[in-house]
């Protein structure tokens, strides 16, 4: 099964919930108006686009309907269709142009995390990578142990210490078993805790201080793993994260689980930061770079 297929599968849900309705509501109108906007409004911030990125759509149909292009409802998907290519914009590659290069996964517990580091480090060895990752998040009780089966099922190296140790002690053991190995990517995993933002900035505080002195020539991408099953919260959370990180990035996990999938829609104009992958699904193979040209395709086609 391609992963376009995979993507239309994984998005029923969310095409459903909006572009559904969105069919089944504009047979009830012979014109575009006020009346059609407000109705549009209502089922786009019911999928969790979100009252900014909800505002920004309809700003733009007025302006088309304002300048005759629209004017009649059937045309409104493919107007929308257009306004939301613009608005979710490009991903971006994973950034990996030296070696080693550096990938900092971040995130709260239940987005993810270690399956998206499985699934990412998949990719990567298949794209001809040696890539070692790091387990530290050693607060979480269990989190070594399933990261551990995540990197056999993707067959790469892991580097661990035991439940409780220091974090930025086991990424400098990660960081000379890489270079030993002349590893390509070193992928590390962080503590998903969110109740005390001050041992969370300083925690990811001292990780970069040992990544800067070990290796201070290595491109770096800090990915920020969000459960799109959480609709808006998944942004506050990425604020939040943002204060403690400087992130590059967004991994998109979920999708298959929700109708509220509106929220790719309007997470880079929320936060300014590209989506880098999405998953669709629980096995290994279920994530992809974002290509937003796809995504749009698998909710209107």
């Amino acid at each position: 099964m391609g992963f376009l297929t995979k993507l239309k599968e994984g998005l029923a849900k969310t095409k459903n919930a909006i572009f559904g309705k969105i069919d089944a509501m504009l047979k009830h109108f012979v014109r575009v108006d006020e009346d059609l906007l407000e109705e549009l409004e209502e089922l786009l911030i019911t999928a969790d686009v979100g009252v900014g990125a909800t505002e920004e759509i309809l700003d733009r149909l007025r302006e088309e309907i304002k300048d005759g292009r629209l004017k009649e409802p059937e045309d409104i998907k493919t107007s929308l269709r257009s306004i939301l290519s613009d608005m979710i914009g490009e991903g971006a590659p994973l950034k990996l142009d030296t070696t080693p290069s550096v990938v900092l996964i971040i995130g709260v517990n239940g987005a993810g995390k270690t399956t998206s580091i499985g699934k990412i480090s998949n990719r990567l060895k298949r794209a001809g990578k040696k890539v070692v990752v790091a387990a530290a998040d050693t607060f979480r009780a269990a989190a070594i142990d399933q990261l551990a089966v995540w990197c056999d099922r993707a067959g790469v190296d892991i580097v661990k210490q035991h439940e409780g140790s220091d974090p930025a002690a086991v990424v400098y053991d990660a960081i000379q078993y890489t270079k030993k190995k002349g590893a390509d990517v070193l992928i590390i995993d962080t503590a998903g805790r969110l109740h005390n933002k001050k041992n969370l900035m300083d925690e990811l505080a001292k990780i970069h201080r040992v990544i800067s002195r070990e290796l201070p020539d290595a491109c770096r991408e800090n990915l920020l793993v969000l459960d799109a099953t959480t609709g808006q919260n998944a942004i506050l959370q990425a604020k939040e994260f943002g204060r403690a990180a400087d992130l590059t990035g967004l991994v998109l996990n979920k999708l298959d689980g929700t109708a509220k999938g509106g929220i790719a829609l309007s997470i880079r104009r929320e936060l300014g930061l590209p989506v880098k992958f999405i998953g669709v699904g629980e096995k290994i193979d279920d994530m992809q770079e974002f290509d937003a040209a796809e995504f749009v395709a698998a909710l209107f086609e």
